[in-house]
């Protein structure tokens, strides 16, 4: 049974996803202010966060930045009520896994945290994968560049395995976003480009400043090997 911590001040809404989440099958819990969160957070470890991005006591945004910089691999799933683009775009520059806009349906939340838990699971995944000065563990989300660590989200991870697992060659953006999202992108669907630009920024270009994670238009992303 996987434990899911939500994060919203609107405790009906809460209540009625806490509902629906049991039962499907998940332990669930809610916070409903940054301050308590941080304290269960302390606590307990949960398999995946449910965070809104408005909190009374504080951005969402903020405790995402905090849960980024201590729990790199917890799966984040941002809510908004605004659902305005700039959430988004600053909720995933900034780590979260996925982002829905409220109010959302309580079915479309249940398959969105099973398919990042799905990933961050990753039960199949090789212990270490290894191309030109970059080595990536994806048990432990952390890829190191010579003597540098950084460590992954689940879906930077996800990302990063599957383009590590064919350099070179370009993977369509659906199916990249099936691989590293478990999902298709929606119309306008950002989420995606996002990933790998949080990517690029972690990895860092080659060591003779060429990128490491191309686009190619109309057909996708290529991870390229160091030039010789």
């Amino acid at each position: 049974m996987s434990h899911v911590l939500l994060i919203d001040d609107d405790q009906e809404l809460c209540e009625l996803l806490a509902s629906w989440l049991r039962q499907e099958g998940f332990e669930v819990r809610a916070c409903h202010d940054g301050q308590s969160a941080r304290a269960e957070l302390a606590q307990n470890a949960p398999a995946a966060v449910v965070l809104d991005v408005m909190l009374p006591d504080g951005s969402g945004l903020e405790l995402l930045k905090q849960l980024r910089s201590r729990h790199a691999e917890l799966p984040v799933l941002m809510l908004s009520a605004r659902g305005e683009p700039l959430d988004r775009i600053l909720g995933l520059e900034l780590g979260a896994d996925d982002y829905l806009a409220k109010p959302c349906d309580p079915r479309e939340l249940t398959a969105r945290l099973r398919a990042v838990l799905r990933r961050s699971v990753a039960p199949s995944a090789p212990s270490q994968l290894e191309l030109d000065d970059l080595t990536f563990s994806p048990a432990r989300g952390v890829a190191r560049i010579g003597e540098h660590e950084v460590s992954l989200t689940v879906s930077e991870g996800r990302l990063l395995e599957a383009l590590l697992a064919q350099p070179g060659e370009p993977l369509d953006k659906q199916e990249l976003a099936q691989l590293a999202l478990g999902r298709k992108l929606t119309l306008y669907d950002r989420s995606l480009d996002m990933h790998v630009s949080n990517l690029r920024k972690k990895l860092g270009p080659h060591p003779d400043g060429s990128p490491r994670i191309l686009a190619l238009r109309s057909r996708g992303y290529y991870y390229s090997r160091q030039p010789r």
